[in-house]
Parts: structure tokens; sequence; C-alpha cells
């Protein structure tokens, strides 16, 4: 959702009449109730019959399984051999390359929190390679196609389809029409004329094999002699699965099992666990009311928030500016009226230590 609309339908929410007219007059909610809910009975029959077509992308599902079990049997056959370097390169790997997603992707992209001089938007483009996920152009589509059509057929990832399917499912089966229809009318027009990100793109499947794949292996096995063996599976299975994980584990985990301190009416949650392993990712239900806000979270606090670390940081030697937060008289206003009451206005004790 662009940062229009989402003004708009915040200000109805705050200013607008009683919840019922809201619930009539909300446009989001008028759209994806006619979604899902088609009134013409020959739109509805054509949906049944696309349903009905939609098939498993068996070439996807077999390999993201293989890849799954691989892994693990990796982890117990391998992971006590390691040397201590190793363990130590991959868990590094883990996080940092994390970055790239949460910071870049995610925040930088896709909602365009904040803005980045050129030398970060290129480590953020280098890390997002290391990260190993689709192009930037897939993810910031899909990532806006989700906050449009939060929880409806168009959503790439719609957990009220269960949670495997939020989880991975999603990416072995071919998209729901509404999917693809709804992912052309998003504006992508920031993405396509940005040249760093169009060149980006055209060379993505090169990047991604250098970064997320060639140069972490090579790293143990040039500098403290591991073997391949142990390079490749600590690297190319270990922590990929991890990084694939947290970052599907916002889209399952963080829509399903948590509160919702500033809007009670929508899908995402809170969820702690899902913000520590995901660096922050995890306040979700704070984030798609205000997808705009550069933390993605109400508290700032970095041991919950990592990537608000990140970004505090390289504010501070200029390399990140325009940084947009939601006011707190908003907050306020929103999780007064819509939230379930679990708001804290504080960090909780055991974190306070650290900012």
């Amino acid at each position: 959702m662009n940062l229009y609309h989402l003004a708009r339908h915040q200000l109805l929410r705050v200013n607008g009449p009683s919840k019922s007219k809201i619930q009539q007059s909300d446009p989001l909610q008028d759209k994806n109730h006619a979604i899902n809910n088609p009134k013409n009975p020959e739109e509805k029959d054509n949906r049944n019959s696309n349903l009905a077509q939609r098939r498993i992308i068996w070439k996807n599902a077999i390999a993201i399984t293989l890849f799954h079990v691989v892994s693990v049997v990796a982890f117990f056959l391998t992971f006590h051999k390691m040397k201590f370097w190793t363990l130590i390169w991959m868990l590094a790997c883990g996080g940092i390359f994390g970055f790239g997603v949460t910071a870049g992707a995610h925040r930088l992209w896709s909602h365009r929190s904040y803005k980045a001089r050129l030398p970060l938007q290129i480590m953020l483009l280098i890390l997002y390679s290391a990260a190993g996920m689709n192009s930037i152009y897939d993810w910031v589509r899909d990532h806006r196609v989700h906050h449009k059509y939060s929880e409806t057929d168009a959503d790439p990832h719609n957990a009220n389809r269960g949670f495997f399917f939020a989880h991975v499912g999603w990416l072995m089966q071919k998209k729901h029409p509404e999917v693809i229809r709804r992912g052309k009318t998003i504006d992508m027009s920031d993405i396509t004329n940005d040249p760093l990100l169009r060149f980006h793109t055209k060379y993505f499947l090169f990047f991604k094999i250098i970064m997320c794949f060639v140069l972490p292996i090579w790293v143990p096995m040039y500098f403290w002699q591991e073997c391949f063996l142990y390079a490749f599976c600590s690297q190319a299975l270990l922590r990929y699965m991890w990084i694939l994980n947290v970052t599907w584990s916002v889209n399952s985990f963080a829509h399903i099992w948590g509160q919702k301190p500033y809007d009670k009416r929508i899908q995402p949650v809170e969820n702690i666990g899902v913000s520590i392993a995901a660096l922050g990712e995890g306040w979700h239900n704070y984030h798609h009311v205000f997808p705009w806000d550069y933390k993605a979270a109400e508290l700032g606090n970095y041991k919950l928030n990592v990537t608000t670390l990140f970004l505090d940081f390289f504010s501070k030697i200029g390399l990140v500016y325009d940084m947009k937060t939601a006011s707190p008289e908003l907050v306020d206003k929103i999780s007064e009226k819509y939230g379930d009451g679990s708001r804290v206005h504080e960090v909780p004790s055991e974190f306070a230590d650290v900012k």
C-alpha cells in the first residue's frame, strides 16, 4: 500500500464515524471483501475453475523438501566436526546477510521508510544477494501486494490458508490468479527506474551464486583450511536454511501467534521470537498499521530490533537520512481505538539495559 492510501486509511480509522460505519466505508476492507467474495456469480464460477486448475509445482516442492532433509541430516553429521571458526563464520553470515533483507529489500526498497546514500545501497544489495532470495523486483512486488491485500486471495502467502502455506507452501504451487492479477496493478516504477536496481536485477543470478554460495564457502577453506564438505554444509545448507526459514517466519508465525496491541481487526501480530530471530521484523501488528515507520516497531530498543540499530548507526555517519516514523499521537489514537489492550509503553525490564 503506498503512503497516500495508507495515510488516508489511517485518517479514516482515527477521525471517521463509528466502527461499523468505518467497516462499511473502508475502501481497503471493501476491496478485500470483493476479492474474496465476488458478487457476480459468473466471476465466482470462473474463480472456482481457476482454483481447480491450480497445481503443485513439483520441482519446487521436491527441491525445497530435499533441501531441508539434506540440511537436517548435514547438521547431525557435520556440525560437531566443523572447526570453531567455521561455526563463527556461519553464525556471522546468518546474521549479517539478513540485513540485506530487513534493512534493504523490506524497509528501504519495499516501503521507502528511509533514504540511503549510494555506498549503503551497494552494501545492502551485496548482503541481499548473499541472503539468497529472489530478485529485488520480485521480492518488492510480492511484499507490496501482501500489504495491500493482506490475508485475501491476492496475498501471495495468505495466512488464512494455514501455517504451512504462509511459511513455505506458497512457494510450492502456482500463484492464485488474484495474486497475479493484483500484482500487475502495483506501481513498481521506483524499482524499474533505479539504475542500480536494474543492474542488480539483470545480473541477479550471477550475484546470488557468487555472494550466497561461492565466497562464503571459499572463506573458511582459504583462511583456516576447512575441508570443502564442512564449508559447503555450513554455508550452502545450514546457514541458507536458517536465513530462509527466519524470513518465512515473518509470514507465518508473525501472522498467527501473538498480540495485536495496535489493531485487533487485522491478522498480523507482535511476536517477540520472530523479532529476535529476524533482526526486529516480528513487531508485525505495528508494521502493518504503520508500514512507513523505518523502525517497523513502536519501541526502538536495539536488542529486540537489531535492524533499527543498524540503520541508526548508518544515520550517524550520514549514509541514512529522511527516516520516517509514526507520530506518538497517531500511535496512541490507533492503539486506543482498535488495539487489543496488550500494548506496553516501555521496554520489558529484561531488555531495559540495552539501547
